[in-house]
This record gives C-alpha cells, structure tokens and sequence, in this order.
C-alpha cells in the first residue's frame, strides 16, 4: 500500500508575512483536525501525505504554525558536510529535527548550481544519515529530450544516486524532467509521463527487486496546476505530484491534494 504524496516546493518566493499567512491557509484548509472530532481531507488517513518546503529563511516560523497539523515540512536543499567553513550554506545537521523532508537533485539546483551525480548522491546518503527523508528528483533536460535519450539519462541518474542509498518508503523518487520549466511551455503528454514512471519501478527492478519497485513511492513534477492535476492522478503508478508555482496558492495547491483524496493504494 502506497500512500500518495502531495509536495509543495515554494521556491524563492514568499515574504516572511506571505509565508506565514500561506501556511495558516494551508491548515485552515486541510491541516487541523476538523471540530466534532471528525478529520479535513489532508488529516484523513485515506488522503494524501503533504508536505511543504518553505525557503529556508521562514523554516521555524512554518514549523510553529504547522505543529499539529499532519503537514510535514521539507528542505529545498542542503549542504552535504554536517558543518565547516561554507559560508551561506545549511546542513543537514542543521534540518535534523526541523524538517521531515528534503529534496535532492531538483533539477535547477542540478542546472544552475551544478550538483553532479557525486553531489546529489552524497545528499541523499546524509539526509538519510540525520533521520530525513529524501525526495530524489531526476529527469532529463531539453537536449537530452530531443535526442531521445530522456529514458536512458533518468535509468542512469537512479543508478548513480541511490547507490549506498538505504531503499525503503523512506525515500521518493520524483520524475522533474527540466524542460517543462526552462525553455518549453507544454508540459509533457500525460502517456509520456506514465511511460517514464513505469520505466522508473522496471530500472528500480532491474537495479534491485520487483518488490522495492512496487514499494517506492513515484511522483510527478512539471508545470503541475489545477488543470492538469486530474489528469495526473488518474494515471496508474503515479504516487502524487512535486508542485511549484501552483503550491504558493492554498486554493490551487488544495485542488491538488483533493484530487489525490482515496487513493492509499498502490495503482
């Protein structure tokens, strides 16, 4: 059994009163147990894990507002050394026991910021480490699409970053190919999505077992919003989205949760 995760990646964006006042929507909306002792949607056992991932500047304030309210909260990012002259950055030392989540290998920090395979591996290896739970993000890029490599180069990344990973419902894979975002303004044919997803559990099968396959939970990134979102869900294999821009708006980031309502089982 599967449970659907719904993750919310606000980027660098929110002021500090935006922030806050985006998490206080968000559980208003689905956090809190309801009154008359009956649960919201996102508290409900069959509905969805959530999870936000603020900038790290509003991390505790979030925290404070979120305790209590089923939602768990996630890292954008971390430094692989627990601590040491690396001035601005923040470790994982620093997350342990503040955060539940935190990604690794999002595609912008993969392009702009160039973490390698090497250093997202190394990420994935001390999130788990300090007690965090890792979303690993792949995925392939504009050139690497239109020269149809797209299943090879992610069949590659899961090799590379989860070795002397510890594989258990601990871990996430999201697919996040690049190209959604930067460059391109369709998001990818739902069949394509699907084909890659699937094509996720048969390396993880390949790699490891059909049962650590079956068992890792798949999720989607790329341009997902209200529109799409039903679409997306319906989809066999799909465990939940990685939203961006749609997950700074409670009432847009609510429609994604809602549509991934009822559906703890591993499709």
């Amino acid at each position: 059994m599967v449970r659907p995760l719904v993750v919310g990646n606000w980027k660098m964006n929110t002021s500090r009163e935006e922030a806050a006042a985006l998490a206080r929507s968000l559980v208003a909306a689905f956090g809190r147990p309801a009154a008359g002792g009956g649960t919201s949607m996102g508290a409900a056992r069959d509905g969805p894990e959530i999870v936000v991932c603020p900038p790290f500047p509003w991390l505790t304030e979030v925290s404070a507002i979120l305790t209590g309210s089923g939602i768990a909260l996630g890292a954008q990012n971390m430094h692989t050394e627990t601590s040491g002259a690396y001035t601005g950055e923040v470790s994982p030392h620093m997350l342990k026991g503040l955060c539940d989540y935190v990604l690794v290998g999002q595609y912008e920090r993969r392009i702009l910021f160039g973490d390698k395979e090497a250093i997202v591996r190394r990420k994935l290896q001390v999130a788990q480490q300090n007690s965090l739970k890792p979303i690993l993000c792949v995925g392939e890029n504009a050139d690497q699409l239109d020269e149809g490599a797209g299943f090879y180069v992610v069949a590659e990344q899961i090799e590379a970053d989860l070795d002397g990973a510890t594989l258990d419902d601990r871990l996430t894979i999201a697919y996040e190919p690049s190209w959604t975002t930067m460059g391109r303004v369709a998001p990818p044919p739902i069949r394509y999505v699907a084909d890659m997803v699937a094509h996720i559990r048969q390396t993880l099968s390949m790699l490891y077992s059909s049962t650590i396959a079956d068992q890792m939970r798949v999720v989607y990134g790329g341009q997902v919003n209200p529109r799409n979102i039903a679409e997306i869900a319906s989809q066999p294999g799909i465990n939940g989205v990685l939203a961006g821009t749609a997950s700074t708006s409670a009432t847009n980031f609510s429609t994604l949760v809602a549509a991934f309502a009822n559906q703890e089982v591993n499709r």
